[in-house]
Order: structure tokens, then C-alpha cells, then sequence
């Protein structure tokens, strides 16, 4: 005897009274799993925290300590989430997810790739930069003072008052100019004195003006000199060489460079040292017409008489 054809509406009712009871007998290992999640995200944040106060005192950099601290808290996120899918009995589910985070990073990576390119400099940056806070660099045209470091860019505050963040991968495909790395930055300037000076004479008014100076540094690797520099149309050019202290890049470059300048002149003016300027030479040729010049301190020509 043939079974009786059921109708679609009990076909419908029975394979709903089926799921509802699979449901609800999945229904604790769901909720068990969404408990792990929630307690694994707590518990990450914690153990983060803790950590990244640690990081904090150990590291000297900031960029590194929070990229460390991050990574642990990624890291335990994953742990709980694959944890939560193994209770709720979803292996198969958390390989495919695997799989598909996979393959979503790499749709994400070619859509926003300008975004990932920066944060993977970011993370190179964290383990191997060229420069810390506080340092004074210079990238491409920018110069000035780093004041904040973050995975997608390195904020520049330059001498003149600009905030410039600039993205991490042009720093770390672009030479960087780091002035403060080893503490010690050479600065010079050039003075001009006369033919008939002595120039060996001159050479010492300066030298002990840079050996007086206290804030001018000077070890066995970093010595203060002046050398003569160029035989120039009026003058005998020195060069004047001295290191400073870039701990206070602002002061030591500009400040002090300043100061020992106002001293050397003054000095030498003292000394009886002449600072000739530019000596200019006027040609009249005979297609032009003569230039009339009249000396200030000359007395006038006297008229003369017709008569």
C-alpha cells in the first residue's frame, strides 16, 4: 500500500518543528560561545592595558610599545573567536572564515591600497626608523621637529609653526635627513678680511673666541677650526667650523651661530681687522654718456669765472 503524499503546508510545519528542535538543542553552545567571545574581548582588553603600560616603561618608543600591544590584543581577539566557534561545534565554519578573512584582505589591500601601504610602512617604521620624537629631521622639503608618531603617518612640527603629518610610506622610501640622531651638528659661516691683513693673525682672533664659548662642543671627534676658503675679488675668505648641541636644534643652529658671527666681527673690528665689502668696478665705453659723481665729503668745485 503507497504512504499517503503529504501536503506542502505539512511538509513545512514538520521541517520547521525539526529545526526548532535542532535550534534549541544548539541554543547553549551558541550562548556558550557568545559568552567566550564577550569574556575574550574583556579579557584581551585587560591583559593589553597591562601590557601596554608595560611596554611603555621598558620602550623608548612609542610607535613600537602600541604596535606590541595591539598585537597581543589581536592575538587573543582570534583566540577567543576560533575558541567560541570550536564550542558552538562550528569548526568548518571557523576554517571558512579563515579563509575568507584571507581572501577579504586581499580585496581590501588592492581597493585601499594607499591606506595599507602606509600602515605596512607604519609597521616597518615600529621595528626599524630612522629617527624618534623630538628628533629634528628633514624629509624631501620638509624640516623640522617629530612630535608624534602613528602607523599611518610621522607628525612634523617645523621651526616656522607648520603641522605637517606626513605619511609613513613617503618616510620610509624618501632619504630622511635626521640632524639630532648622535647629538653633535656642525654648523659654519665664512668671513670676509682684508689683502693686507694678516691672516694667520685673524685665524687666531677666531679660534679663541670658538674656544672661550662654552656652549660650543669639542671632543677628540669633533673639532672646532678655521681654515682660509677662497681668494675672493676683495676680500681673503676664512671659513669658520664649530659643533654644537642639537638637543635644542633651533638655539644651536641659529641662536649661537649668530652670537659667535656678532663676536668674530666685533673681535676683529677691535683688532684692527678690515671687513671690506664687495669692491665695484664701472666701465664707460665711448657709445655711452659719462656719469656725473659728486663725494659726499668733498668740498664743491669752485664756479668758474667766464670772465
Amino acid at each position: 500500500m503507497l504512504p499517503l503524499l503529504q501536503s506542502p503546508t505539512e511538509t513545512i510545519q514538520i521541517s520547521l518543528e525539526k529545526y526548532y528542535d535542532e535550534f534549541l538543542k544548539v541554543l547553549p553552545r551558541v550562548a556558550l560561545a557568545i559568552l567566550v567571545i564577550i569574556l575574550g574581548v574583556l579579557l584581551a582588553q585587560l591583559i593589553t592595558n597591562f601590557y601596554k603600560k608595560r611596554f611603555q616603561k621598558k620602550s623608548e618608543d612609542p610607535l613600537m610599545s602600541r604596535f606590541l600591544a595591539q598585537a597581543v590584543k589581536i592575538i587573543l581577539i582570534i583566540i577567543a573567536i576560533m575558541l567560541a566557534l570550536r564550542v558552538a561545534g562550528l569548526d568548518g565554519i571557523a576554517t571558512g572564515l579563515l579563509t575568507a578573512v584571507g581572501g577579504g584582505a586581499i580585496i581590501l589591500g588592492f581597493a585601499f591600497q594607499d591606506i595599507g601601504k602606509n600602515f605596512l610602512a607604519g609597521v616597518i617604521l615600529a621595528f626599524n626608523r630612522p629617527f624618534n620624537i623630538n628628533d629634528t629631521i628633514k624629509v624631501d622639503d620638509i624640516f623640522g621637529k617629530v612630535k608624534a608618531l602613528s602607523f599611518r603617518y610621522s607628525h612634523i612640527k617645523t621651526f616656522d609653526g607648520r603641522d605637517i603629518y606626513i605619511p609613513n610610506s613617503d618616510v620610509l622610501t624618501k632619504p630622511v635627513e635626521n640632524y639630532t640622531a648622535d647629538g653633535f651638528y656642525r654648523v659654519e659661516f665664512t668671513v670676509g678680511i682684508g689683502y693686507e691683513d694678516d691672516i694667520v693673525a685673524a685665524k687666531k682672533v677666531i679660534q679663541d673666541i670658538l674656544d672661550a664659548n662654552t656652549e660650543i662642543m669639542r671632543d677628540l671627534d669633533h673639532e672646532n677650526f678655521v681654515i682660509e676658503d677662497e681668494l675672493a675679488a676683495s676680500t681673503v675668505n676664512l671659513k669658520v667650523y664649530f659643533w654644537v648641541d642639537t638637543f635644542d636644534y633651533r638655539r644651536a643652529s641659529r641662536v649661537l651661530r649668530g652670537m659667535v658671527i656678532r663676536q668674530v666681527k666685533e673681535e676683529l673690528f677691535k683688532k684692527g681687522f678690515n671687513l671690506p665689502a664687495d669692491i665695484k668696478e664701472l666701465k664707460i665705453y665711448g657709445t655711452e654718456d659719462a656719469i656725473p659723481i659728486k663725494f659726499r665729503n668733498s668740498p664743491e668745485f669752485p664756479k668758474k669765472d667766464n670772465n
